[in-house]
């Protein structure tokens, strides 16, 4: 339990947008290996496809090198092979048909470059932010969790952002929400920053407020930390409402219904019972 107190302790030292920004505008520069013109050309457009607004694809373009240019770069950061050639370790190979396959592969070992992968090339686009969303609502269940056990509480004495329940909670699991935010921003090829994303910022502090009350209420009421499961549950739900709604904004341009929401919110709900349970028997 402590060490994934301190990982979220880890993650939510990074609220910052200037460093998110720094990370997603790294850019990456990809290999191509092939046998074929047609081949080199399959590759390129998974990865930077026609469909592109043209100034953007031929940026992108240029950070993406088959290995039969004259003057290849000397490093890149990926290198892709066509199928059926023998892939290196180190390299990837693309799966033709079931290109999901490559982006998972690739994201798996370059989880260091995801933000920028995410934002320079729409095909790591959905998995990252995917990604982004169930890493901060499982930060989130935990940190519920934590601050309601008696023996892990005073470890938190020392974390910088303790100023009492409020700040040791709501506050910590909204920052949270708002560093999400910057993420999904990023990948998506959006503006980020506090000043960019007011709308989302008073969006996520404005929907805290209620299931935090409710979780507090859960552990106040159920003895024995019975209400563990119920308030860890209920701040990851909190946190996959905001993370799909966000989505939803920055990939399709689209608001979730009241519906929508309360669907999202019981999907929310279900997979943060099975995260809470696994963090609880650990």
């Amino acid at each position: 339990m402590l060490k994934l107190v301190k990982q979220a302790r880890a993650a939510f030292s990074m609220l910052s947008a200037d460093e998110v920004k720094k990370r997603a505008g790294k850019p990456v520069q990809i290999g191509l290996v092939a046998d074929s013109s047609g081949a080199y050309s399959e590759m390129e457009e998974f990865l930077t496809p026609a469909a592109l607004p043209r100034d953007e694809w031929q940026h992108r373009i240029g950070q993406v090198h088959r290995a039969s240019e004259a003057k290849p770069p000397a490093k890149v950061d990926i290198v892709m092979y066509e199928p059926g050639l023998a892939c290196p370790k180190g390299a990837f190979t693309y799966h033709r048909g079931d290109p999901a396959r490559t982006v998972v592969e690739v994201l798996s070992e370059k989880r260091d470059l995801a933000l920028a992968l995410g934002r320079q090339f729409p095909a790591f686009r959905p998995t990252v932010v995917e990604a982004i969303i169930h890493e901060v609502c499982r930060e989130n269940a935990l940190f519920a969790v934590a601050t309601a056990l008696p023996n892990v509480v005073p470890n938190f004495i020392e974390l910088p952002w303790l100023f009492g329940e409020f700040a040791s909670d709501t506050a910590f699991l909204t920052a949270n929400q708002v560093r999400m935010a910057f993420q999904i921003a990023a990948a998506c090829g959006k503006d980020v920053g506090l000043a960019e994303q007011k709308i989302e910022v008073l969006g996520i502090a404005g929907g805290a407020l209620g299931w935090r009350a409710l979780a507090r209420e859960l552990v106040g009421h159920i003895p024995l930390g019975g209400g563990l499961i119920p308030k860890g549950a209920i701040a990851y739900a909190g946190t996959f409402v905001a993370g799909k709604g966000l989505e939803a904004l920055h990939m399709r341009n689209a608001f979730h219904t009241d519906e929508e929401r309360k669907s999202q919110y019981e999907r929310g709900l279900a997979q943060g019972r099975e995260v809470v349970r696994g963090i609880h028997a650990s």
